[in-house]
């Protein structure tokens, strides 16, 4: 018979790390909510307005994308759509692009904006610590490059037929929105243009508790708990909430007027756990001359929008969903 492996580390529900290094995201919390977790298939053909298909592009790494695309109108037929790449959240260390949770998120954004939704499949930590998450969310703004110049290594038929690559818009949910930051600073560093990011919910923190993780409650997408576990699970062996990946506000960081940055669209959720420290990222970007814009969803926790059982039986929280997506595509439209 074989001995049980020894659990070395579990963040309740979502994720045991085993001593032999090895790891099992079988979801374990409420069953009712499973559903969220699961996968969901590619489909070519277009179910409720959007077609999906999930494409390799790095063949060495076996790097992948999930690409939305939105059913054209007729008069609409020869329209280019601008490009959001989608980086998606779980703390670095759970989650994929092809989850549930996503899918009529992104379904219903590259709908109502239009656009042409690319969301990555990132490496997960304990496996892969950050930086790789960085490397895998840069690379895939890279292929897009390629896709633009005619790589031949980069062929991507829907994008090369309705993408506007003029117009590409980063978005990321909570330690996506951390991405965001880490791929605007690089685009920027090699003179790669972005047209916009959006940070929704970044995981933007600090060694010291804030006065909001402290009083706000917590909620399923967000307790302090998952915070600490997380983060000691991603973040480079050794280092804190104080480095620049979590802190890009903080004193380890580069400093904010030194970085050639595109517009920001920042949302945060008024109840959210840490909407102190986002809020330090936004006063630090406005006080270093940063074009950001604030985007609060009253009366809301952390990630609100990803909970499908909320939006369905909750009036506040599909209006300030159906708000939060309409700002959204208010400011992809207006750049």
């Amino acid at each position: 018979m074989a001995l049980q492996k020894r659990v070395v580390e579990e963040v309740s529900g979502w994720l045991r790390v085993f001593e032999d290094g090895s790891v099992d995201r079988t979801w374990t919390g409420p069953p009712e909510v499973k559903f969220m977790a699961e996968p969901v298939a590619p489909h070519e053909e277009f179910v409720d307005g959007v077609a999906v298909r999930d494409v390799v592009i790095d063949k060495t790494s076996g790097l992948r994308v999930r690409i939305y695309q939105p059913e054209p109108e007729p008069e609409d037929d020869n329209k280019k759509l601008p490009i959001i790449i989608h980086f998606h959240g779980g703390g670095f260390c759970i989650s994929q692009a092809d989850w549930y949770m996503y899918y009529p998120i992104y379904s219903k954004l590259a709908r109502s904006v239009p656009a042409i939704c690319v969301s990555v499949f990132l490496r997960l930590a304990p496996e892969h610590r950050l930086p790789a998450a960085i490397e895998d969310a840069y690379s895939a703004l890279l292929w897009l490059q390629g896709v633009a110049r005619g790589d031949p290594s980069a062929i991507e038929p829907w994008l090369e037929a309705r993408g506007d690559f003029s117009r590409i818009f980063l978005i990321g949910d909570s330690s996506g929105g951390n991405l965001i930051h880490e791929v605007a600073v690089r685009a920027g560093r090699d003179d790669i243009r972005v047209a916009g990011a959006i940070p929704i919910h970044p995981g933007f923190l600090r060694s010291e508790r804030s006065r909001s993780e402290l009083e706000h409650p917590q909620s399923p997408f967000l307790t302090l708990d998952m915070v600490d576990k997380f983060l000691g699970l991603g973040l480079p062996v050794g280092a804190t909430k104080d480095h620049p990946i979590t802190c890009p506000m903080g004193e380890a960081a580069p400093p904010m007027e030194e970085l050639k940055l595109p517009p920001y669209l920042l949302c945060v959720a008024e109840n959210d756990l840490i909407i102190d420290t986002e809020m330090e990222y936004y006063e630090a970007m406005k006080k270093a001359g940063k074009e950001v814009e604030l985007f609060i969803s009253h009366g809301m926790t952390h990630s609100f929008y990803l909970n499908k059982i909320a939006v369905d039986t909750d009036p506040a929280t599909s209006a300030e969903t159906d708000r939060l997506f309409s700002g959204i595509a208010d400011f992809i439209d207006k750049y």
